[in-house]
């Protein structure tokens, strides 16, 4: 492959795929010198250690930012995207949010991108052991290339456990609501994972409210409620006030209870 066609097909890459696909003499230190020689003349960006960035033209290379999620991709081979990052990769983002939360295996520190985050995470513990990685991913095409995210079920239960790295629980429920299908099955799967009775609330708090969007019945609601906590709980612990569902003991600030319709009580 010529370097040429290379670039416009990896807009984002590392030196080791640089390396694979161009094979110049000299391995890999010759790969670096041809990549240097690009960045000197401009048409690429260093990102970070091992990352570049294709400059697109008539963009000035020191203020060219670079797609997250395609850096992420490049820096972590094993990276899930995760919370808005996932919502993003989903279509279902309500909102636009300058963090990218990435799950991997091999921890990095945080990366900034001028005014964008990229978070690079472990796997929470209750989804760390290798069979359950992946419960709940899917791969998704982002500008040509496959990536992996958390689908919908499990976007929505991480979402509600970390209410800010999703840009909040009204974001949260605002985007989910657009999604167009949830495997309700595979839902309780990732909540049993987890076993956090606030979860099961939160998720089935949000059943009930899009309950004709997902098709959700009174069977699969009384399950949800048998697990819900039993004193009443917040959603988000560090907020207080907001509005009491009783149904499933959990506390809601307004601007959520109000999410995508009427307070459900």
């Amino acid at each position: 492959m010529t370097t040429t066609d290379f670039f416009a097909t990896h807009p984002v890459f590392s030196l080791d795929e640089a390396t694979q696909a161009l094979s110049p003499k000299g391995g890999r230190t010759g790969t670096v010198e041809r990549l240097k020689h690009h960045v000197r003349k401009g048409r690429l960006r260093l990102v970070t250690r091992g990352v570049y960035g294709v400059v697109p033209p008539g963009v000035v290379a020191n203020r060219f930012v670079p797609d997250p999620i395609l850096v992420a991709a490049a820096m972590r081979p094993d990276a899930v995207f995760a919370y808005h990052a996932a919502l993003r990769l989903l279509g279902a983002a309500h909102s636009v949010f300058s963090d990218t939360a990435v799950f991997t295996t091999a921890r990095r520190n945080t990366l900034s991108l001028g005014t964008l985050t990229i978070r690079f995470l472990a796997p929470p513990k209750a989804l760390s052991r290798p069979r359950l990685l992946r419960v709940g991913t899917r791969q998704v095409d982002h500008r040509g290339q496959l990536v992996r995210c958390t689908g919908p079920e499990r976007t929505l239960v991480e979402g509600f456990r970390r209410p800010g790295l999703v840009g909040g629980a009204e974001e949260l429920v605002l985007s989910a609501a657009g999604f167009p299908t949830l495997d309700l099955t595979l839902l309780q799967q990732v909540l049993a994972c987890y076993k956090v009775a606030t979860l099961w609330a939160a998720a089935g708090w949000f059943l009930e409210r899009f309950r004709a969007v997902f098709h959700v019945s009174d069977a699969i609601l009384e399950r949800f409620e048998r697990r819900r906590p039993r004193s009443p709980h917040y959603l988000e612990r560090h907020r207080r006030g907001g509005v009491l569902v009783d149904r499933w003991n959990l506390i809601l600030q307004d601007e959520v209870a109000q999410a995508g319709g009427g307070v459900a009580r």
